[in-house]
């Protein structure tokens, strides 16, 4: 028999989330973000669920958008980082790609190249973010320079947000953008989950929302997912595998950093570390049980981790069910418990875990 714990994906829940972001977006059009295969949903199985609802798809992968079209599919798709040699532009002609262009020497490259159709062409813009992008006193030399070459279809500007899921918000930057754009009549792309959410004015002529197309909030700390209308994806989920009666002193897991200050029962579930389950996650993480949210206890090992089962009813016992995350138990309530965010959960999902899709 096989270990218990399985990841079930929901893809009804997936275009659910799609038509959220539909209704936010207006009248731009949406750029589906699948980057690290659909942030660790399939990339072909999330692409196909939203083929009838996306007007594109946006990922950094070349081998990705390789399998895109192989699978058929024929919308445009938009590679957020670009190309990453010269010798890649001939591909990304047969295949109909839309690079994003962030560095003169591609703007060098793309002249140079002498293909044989024009590219639409993404001039990306750093507005404050300072990792990928042409400084507003670079900018205008890449657009003028692309805007007279012979190998560019149509051109778009983008930039990425910093701070939209933070107090700070979008502000400063869109006013660098603006400074910018403003007059160029271009059309433009700067708004991702966080900014299409909380600051509609910004969905300009394409948005480009990615975590919360997988029900999950961009700003969990300000609004949940089910405030936001996001519908899980993902559920991963177990069972228990043993049951555990505990006295006062007794320790638990590797290193005993959890200690038992009365009489309790625990329960062992059928996951950990090796599944995609956070090792730092602390004691205390919520988890939920037979229906029942809980809390882990102690370290998390490789294969399995432990549950407080002492307010649950004595008939939760062996093979009662477990949601690690997703339906009943958020990912944003687990991501913050441990420390980190519901994007890492969703990318470390491990590929020992048998994969279950709902349509």
């Amino acid at each position: 028999m096989p270990r218990p714990i399985r990841a079930r994906l929901d893809w009804s829940a997936l275009r659910h989330n799609h038509g959220v972001a539909r209704r936010h977006a207006g009248k731009a059009n949406i750029w589906s973000v699948v980057k690290a295969d659909a942030y660790g949903h399939g990339l072909l199985p999330a692409a196909r669920a939203l083929m009838g609802a996306t007007d594109g798809f946006a990922l950094v992968e070349l081998e990705g958008a390789m399998a895109l079209r192989d699978a058929g599919i024929n919308q445009p798709i938009l590679l957020l980082e670009g190309f990453y040699q010269a010798e890649e532009l001939p591909l990304f002609a047969d295949l109909a790609l839309v690079p994003a262009i962030h560095s003169m020497w591609q703007v060098d490259a793309l002249v140079e190249a002498r293909l044989p159709v024009r590219l639409p062409v993404y001039l990306k813009l750093n507005t404050g973010m300072n990792r990928l992008g042409f400084n507003p006193d670079e900018f205008a030399t890449a657009l003028a320079r692309l805007d007279a070459a012979d190998c560019v279809a149509s051109l778009s500007l983008m930039t990425h947000f910093a701070d939209a899921d933070e107090e700070r918000g979008i502000a400063e930057q869109l006013t660098a953008f603006r400074a910018v754009a403003d007059g160029r009549r271009l059309p433009i792309c700067v708004a991702n989950s966080a900014a299409l959410l909380r600051f509609e004015y910004s969905t300009g002529d394409w948005v480009r929302p990615g975590i919360m197309l997988y029900g999950s909030s961009p700003y969990p700390s300000v609004q949940s997912a089910a405030e936001l209308d996001l519908r899980p994806v993902m559920t991963l989920e177990s069972e228990l595998i043993a049951v555990r009666e505990l006295k006062a002193g007794d320790r638990i897991g590797y290193g005993g950093s959890f200690t038992a200050e009365e009489p309790m029962r625990i329960g062992i579930v059928a996951c950990g570390y090796a599944d995609g389950y956070p090792r730092h996650a602390p004691t205390g993480t919520p988890v939920l049980v037979a229906g029942r949210l809980t809390r882990t206890l102690g370290r998390v090992s490789m294969d399995k981790l432990c549950v407080d089962l002492s307010d649950l009813l004595p008939s939760v016992d062996v093979g009662a069910p477990v949601v690690l995350w997703g339906e009943g138990n958020p990912a944003d309530d687990v991501a913050t418990a441990a420390g980190t965010v519901a994007y890492e959960l969703f990318c470390a999902l491990a590929p020992r875990v048998p994969v279950i899709e709902v349509n």
